[in-house]
């Protein structure tokens, strides 16, 4: 029987959605979409560490999911304190998934972006990102594992955005980043991509949404119609990081209501 007919005839498995026995990282899991890439992770099987500056907060997130027999644990991290993050990485590590949340935005015209702007959002956007994943992979290459990295870009890192200069020049770093950590720790067995979300109700984005104009103009931009809740994120972080995208490494993955098709 030839090659070919011999894989027609072959009754394939489809591949698991979940990542039961996985150890994942998730930066800025205090609140936001990181928290809820966290509780996914977990409620898949995955034993998570959540790492940000809020402590309370993510530990407050942990008691829920260890209330529901998951497993899950808290680490103070500020992810521009180079040391500090390589030192709790190595400590709590090695991990098979890392969701490279941590990130923020400040909105303001470019002629008018101040020298701390700048230099806040190229340090956590891009700069601590990069530390972040360095550091993650550098635990499964000792460990002699694979993984998935998933790097949180923005519909940014596709398109510009209007008093974001420096916010959508940091995700279209973080694209170039994904791209080319794919390219070169593939063959190590590890995997790299980006997720892309569009508008999101999260307490980063509460004061901007909540300007009515605001509002009325991102709605209008959206083919489906509303602004994304963390809940929408939660299956694509999954899919990701799951033995589901095992042939998926260096895309960007657009979780954005139809923002980009117009």
């Amino acid at each position: 029987m030839s090659a070919v007919a011999s894989s027609e005839t072959r009754f394939p498995a489809t591949p698991s959605l979940r990542v039961d026995g996985m150890r994942a990282l998730v930066t800025g899991a205090s609140k936001g979409l990181g928290r809820a890439a966290a509780i996914a992770l977990a409620e898949a099987g995955a034993a998570v560490t959540l790492a940000a500056r809020g402590l309370a907060e993510m530990e407050a997130t942990v008691a829920g999911l260890s209330g529901r027999g998951l497993k899950a644990r808290a680490v103070a991290l500020d992810v521009t304190d180079r040391a500090a993050v390589r030192r709790v990485i190595a400590e709590t590590g090695p991990f098979e998934i890392l969701v490279n949340n941590a990130g923020t935005n400040i909105r303001e015209p470019f002629l008018e972006v101040s020298d701390t702007t700048l230099d806040r959002l190229v340090a956590l956007n891009i700069t601590a990102a990069f530390v972040v994943a360095q550091a993650v992979v550098r635990g499964m290459v000792e460990a002699g594992i694979g993984g998935s990295i998933i790097n949180m870009s923005s519909t940014n890192g596709h398109v510009a955005g209007l008093n974001r200069t420096v916010y959508t020049a940091s995700k279209h770093a973080i694209e170039g980043l994904t791209k080319a950590m794919a390219y070169e720790l593939g063959p190590k067995g590890i995997r790299v991509n980006n997720l892309c979300p569009t508008f999101f109700e999260t307490p980063l984005t509460a004061g901007f949404l909540a300007d009515r104009q605001v509002m009325e103009s991102t709605l209008s931009s959206l083919p489906i119609g509303r602004i994304g809740q963390v809940e929408d994120l939660m299956g694509a972080v999954v899919f990701l990081a799951s033995p589901a995208a095992a042939m998926i490494t260096g895309a960007s993955l657009l979780v954005d209501g139809g923002l980009l098709t117009h």
